[in-house]
């Protein structure tokens, strides 16, 4: 088996599992769960580069300021999206970041046409379309736009938008986003560590063991996700990546005990519509480039 399968599996099962992990974080609030994220994912990604002795990028990008200007922006994206995604496993809201990550495909798919001016085919219009036809039914039917799941689909999505532009690969630039985020989220740690009610100022042990592998939960899916890309064709990846958002539905039914009324199940079914006319696509595309590369050869 492509050692790749593996990588993309791993990744997008443990994202998938994540809302498990929150889960057992719900006595800590949203905000208090962001910064211990960010500070031991921090530690965890400096032992990783140091134990690899990869630090070239960092005096490289020493000459280049404008680059750290792209990734303060992507570290507030990223800070938003983490931020919105625990908040909303922390009131159950499961199913709705489920949609965020089902929808955010195709916000990268209309950024690519709206920024970097790519053209999409016939097949790729229909998926959008019917996306936006899902998101606008969940909207009328809950009498209200469905904020986590768009804020959750927009940020991923400029997120990615910025990475790609980006000169630095996963491990050196989400080292550098919380590098950026460092002077904020380290004073935040030490005054929510001195509250009465902070987390880590209970004495409860279990709690903080769970705090501190934040660190870990969150940069290896990411260095996986990383290793997984090198070794896969694009369309497969794309194709995998609905692992994810999927695990979360499934939790969000049967372990979170969400209610999914029918009218609601047909707006997901419109945005899973859209991604089947849209991974069907782009898996026809590569598989006819590279029926032409063999025949070619």
């Amino acid at each position: 088996m492509n050692p790749g399968l593996l990588y993309a599996l791993v990744a997008f099962g443990l994202w998938g599992l994540f809302p498990l992990y929150l889960r057992e974080l719900a006595s800590v609030p949203p905000l208090e769960v962001v910064v211990h994220r960010s500070v031991w994912s921090l530690i965890f990604l400096l032992v990783v580069l140091t134990l690899l002795r990869r630090w070239g990028w960092l005096l490289q990008l020493r000459r280049q300021p404008r680059q750290w200007l792209v990734f303060v922006a992507s570290a507030l994206l990223l800070s938003i999206n983490w931020l919105v995604y625990v908040y909303a496993i922390a009131i159950g809201h499961v199913l709705d970041a489920s949609l965020g990550y089902f929808i955010n495909p195709l916000v990268s798919v209309l950024l690519g046409v709206l920024v970097l001016r790519e053209r999409l085919q016939p097949a790729q219009w229909l998926a959008v379309a019917l996306a936006a036809a899902g998101v606008l039914w969940l909207t009328v039917d809950a009498g209200r736009l469905p904020w986590v799941a768009l804020v959750l689909a927009v940020s991923f999505g400029l997120y990615g938008l910025l990475r790609k532009t980006a000169p630095l690969g996963a491990l050196e630039g989400l080292t550098l986003e919380t590098l950026v985020l460092a002077p904020l989220v380290l004073p935040l740690l030490v005054w929510f560590t001195l509250q009465p009610g902070g987390a880590m100022a209970r004495g409860d042990w279990t709690l903080n063991a769970l705090l501190l592998i934040a660190g870990p939960l969150t940069a290896l899916p990411l260095l996986l996700f990383a290793a997984a890309a090198r070794r896969l064709p694009l369309a497969t990846v794309g194709l995998l990546q609905y692992i994810s958002p999927t695990v979360q539905f499934l939790l969000g039914i049967t372990v979170f005990h969400e209610p999914l009324q029918p009218a609601r199940l047909l707006g997901f079914a419109l945005i899973w519509a859209a991604l089947v006319v849209y991974s069907g696509h782009a898996w026809l595309v590569t598989r006819g480039l590279a029926a032409r590369a063999a025949s070619a050869a």
